[in-house]
């Protein structure tokens, strides 16, 4: 029998593959979809702490080997979300739920989390470091001394599983910067990683650039991510301590791209662009192509193979 279940932060998931944060999980109608999906579990919308509209239209296209967007965060404020799960929690006992949280600066954090902690809520939370898409704000993921304030007074009150949301990284000497710090905190997990930051895709027809915020720069998603995404889950798992579990995040088309992402040292693998473009169908595909891999190569479990890549001596 073969099983894809995995387990992240102390709990169990049927599945390994789920939603990434912004995709199929603004609306309620969008996470009852989720619910009825063969997705282990879903995360929110990236929640701020009052609603926000996000940036002007259109902020999002898909291109021929992915996609590009430059949404600004629209959600509906962390009470929404809540509210939602807190009721999926009655509904569904058992099932554990993500709720991911972005604040503009370390108070903003810190009353997210304490608006998290006096809910009822009792899954995982994803703290969100790297959304590239808000005029005038940095990615905070590249603010090495900055991601270590944040922890350091996140962890100073909140003691619930708490995983980070990273941005892509392009230089082994930053993977050795960032997990020295991050290897500091009792973190779940690290989910890498996040689109690839002001990307530019342009119409041939039109001579013009394809969304309209940032005059047409975007996070880059899809295929073009893939070894970028692999590159950053191989770095982490080489580099954090073996108690921080790895979210696998980008380029996931097939079953193989799980298998991938599972292989290079990932624990459970999201699913973004893929999702956008075809609907939360996707998870049984890949589900059954994951399987298929696995079938293929002997394995009846991903702990058979999760982060045993090989490199060549």
């Amino acid at each position: 029998m073969i099983s894809t279940a995995t387990t992240l932060a102390g709990f169990r998931f049927d599945n390994c593959i789920m939603n990434a944060a912004g995709v199929y999980d603004m609306s309620a109608e969008d996470l009852d979809a989720m619910q009825q999906s063969a997705a282990a579990s879903f995360v929110t919308k990236s929640a701020t702490v009052v609603p926000r509209a996000g940036n002007p239209e259109p902020r999002y296209r898909d291109t021929e080997l992915g996609s590009i967007n430059s949404m600004g965060l629209p959600n509906h404020g962390l009470t929404y979300y809540l509210d939602y799960v807190s009721q999926a929690q009655k509904d569904f006992p058992g099932k554990t739920y993500f709720v991911s949280l972005t604040g503009f600066n370390v108070d903003e954090d810190l009353q997210l989390l304490k608006e998290v902690q006096q809910s009822d809520f009792k899954g995982i939370v994803e703290l969100n470091l790297s959304c590239p898409n808000v005029p005038g704000k940095p990615q905070t993921g590249y603010d090495f001394e900055t991601v270590d304030k944040i922890l350091d007074a996140v962890f100073a009150h909140y003691t619930a599983p708490l995983g980070i949301k990273m941005p892509p990284y392009f230089d082994l000497i930053h993977f050795d910067q960032i997990a020295a710090i991050l290897n500091k905190y009792p973190l779940a997990y690290v989910n890498s990683v996040n689109s690839i930051g002001n990307g530019l895709c342009v119409d041939i027809d039109s001579e013009s650039v394809l969304i309209k915020p940032k005059n047409g720069f975007g996070g880059i998603g899809g295929a073009y991510l893939k070894p970028t995404a692999l590159a950053n889950v191989f770095a982490f798992r080489q580099r954090l301590n073996p108690e921080i579990q790895i979210i696998g995040t980008g380029g996931v088309l097939t079953g193989q791209d799980v298998f991938e992402h599972i292989l290079c040292g990932a624990d459970m693998v999201q699913v973004g662009t893929l999702l956008h473009q075809q609907g939360t169908g996707v998870f049984a595909k890949l589900t059954e192509e994951l399987k298929a891999v696995m079938q293929a190569k002997g394995y009846n479990s991903i702990d058979e193979f999760k982060g045993k890549l090989k490199t060549l001596d």
